[in-house]
């Protein structure tokens, strides 16, 4: 049986404190809002979603299928927690995600008392300082179904309870590492900080056939390169990436610009070592380690970025680098898309560990007012530009058992990745 679950969000907090009220209230009338919004859509994405009728097949997974009342029942539950891009294609995505996930767990006979299931409920709930009967109503004014939420739930833990029992012992964390975590990160290092040389292959993964491939040839590269020269070489032949014509090698950056989970990976190599398949939107990455140093004067980590994304449809590099010269800080976008749509520039600040990946591996080859255009598709020119860095000037004792874990879940998360990612590629996923 699988390991109960745990969680602690929000609990500590004493009960019928202010702050805690506060809080709730706040989520419970974001809530309120979204669900206005949500049955406002209702009439329109039932009409879409229920071709067929609403619990005829829309994707079949292997032998599973989901239901058009399963992805109607996803997308109203995200709008609410957030209402993503593309919000049918996340909510799609995400249900195959699950099937995969179940099914492994039942394959290796891993399941869940109703008692754990119950526990993650109020652990998910809890971090908006909600009890999960608080949480279901909330959600239930916007006719999201309580099975719902729990399917939801149910699948994130089995499949944590997978991943660590498959990876869990390839993944432990050693007090050498912690050390030098410590060591690299901390911006409390006297003299010193954290920089990190890396090579890269950036597979394109735009298709499902794309990314199944690209996975498919990641794997193998990393399996067979043996030196920089093999990564230099394998770069040439198959990156997708600007640096290829230098073998992939990229300069050196601060380690704390890196997102969290690859700066994870990247602390585990040693020099010469490459990484496990990085998944981004729409391409499959690795990363060669080939030096680590500390130098310079002691310098905060980041731990948000600001950044902006100007978008050409149609556009081809040429038309990105005519804005390049026409811009020198974030602020001169704005002039640049002046009576263009308004999805044309976006502007945002994140905590690093939110940024999208392929956009936060992107940012970390940058300094303020630098552009990237590697985020440009065939379809569409992307300028993306480094508006600032915020520093956290650090402070308080240093808690290895939370360093420990936080590289833990760290490794765990690149081995599930790569672990789902295989799953997908063996998977026959159709339409009826």
């Amino acid at each position: 049986m699988a390991q109960r679950a745990t969680g602690r969000g929000g609990r500590g907090a004493a009960p019928g404190s202010e702050s805690r009220k506060k809080r709730r209230k706040g989520m419970i009338r974001r809530m309120g809002l979204a669900v206005a919004a949500a049955l406002a859509l209702m009439g329109a994405g039932m009409a879409a979603a229920q071709q067929g009728g609403p619990f005829a097949p829309r994707v079949i997974v292997n032998d599973k299928a989901i239901t058009n009342y399963e992805l109607d029942q996803r997308v109203r539950f995200l709008r609410l927690l957030g209402n993503p891009p593309e919000i049918e294609k996340v909510a799609l995505e995400g249900l195959i995600d699950d099937r995969l996930r179940m099914a492994e767990a039942d394959r290796l006979g891993l399941t869940l008392t109703p008692e754990q299931v119950r526990e993650g409920m109020e652990e998910f709930a809890a971090r908006g300082n909600m009890t999960a009967e608080q949480f279901l109503s909330a959600i239930g004014q916007a006719g999201v179904a309580a099975e719902t939420f729990r399917d939801f739930v149910e699948a994130g833990l089995i499949w944590r309870d997978v991943v660590r029992g498959r990876f869990g012992p390839r993944a432990q964390i050693t007090e050498a590492e912690i050390d030098r975590a410590l060591a690299i990160t901390s911006p409390q290092t006297a003299g010193a900080v954290a920089q990190v040389l890396l090579s890269e292959i950036v597979l394109r993964a735009d298709t499902p056939e794309r990314r199944a491939e690209a996975l498919r040839i990641a794997r193998d590269l990393r399996r067979s390169i043996r030196s920089e020269s093999d990564f230099a070489a394998a770069a040439r032949q198959y990156s997708a990436s600007r640096s290829r014509g230098e073998g992939g090698r990229m300069g050196w950056m601060p380690l704390s610009n890196l997102p969290p989970d690859v700066a994870g990976q990247v602390l585990a190599l040693r020099p010469g070592q490459v990484s496990e398949p990085v998944e981004l939107e729409n391409a499959i990455s690795l990363f060669q380690l080939r030096a680590l140093r500390e130098s310079g004067p002691v310098s905060p980590e980041a731990v948000s970025v600001e950044y902006a994304r100007f978008l050409i449809p149609g556009g081809s590099l040429a038309d990105a680098m005519r804005v390049r010269a026409q811009v020198d800080n974030c602020d001169d976008l704005y002039g640049v898309a002046q009576g263009l749509p308004e999805d044309r520039l976006s502007r945002e600040v994140k905590p690093v560990a939110e940024v999208p990946r392929d956009v936060a591996l992107e940012l970390a080859k940058l300094d303020e007012g630098e552009i990237s255009y590697g985020l440009s598709t065939p379809q569409v020119a992307v300028v993306l530009m480094l508006c600032g860095r915020t520093p956290d000037l650090g402070g308080g004792m240093v808690d290895r058992e939370a360093v420990r874990r936080q590289l833990l879940n760290q490794r765990l998360a690149g081995y599930a990745a790569s672990y789902l990612a295989e799953l997908k590629a063996d998977a026959i996923i159709r339409e009826p």
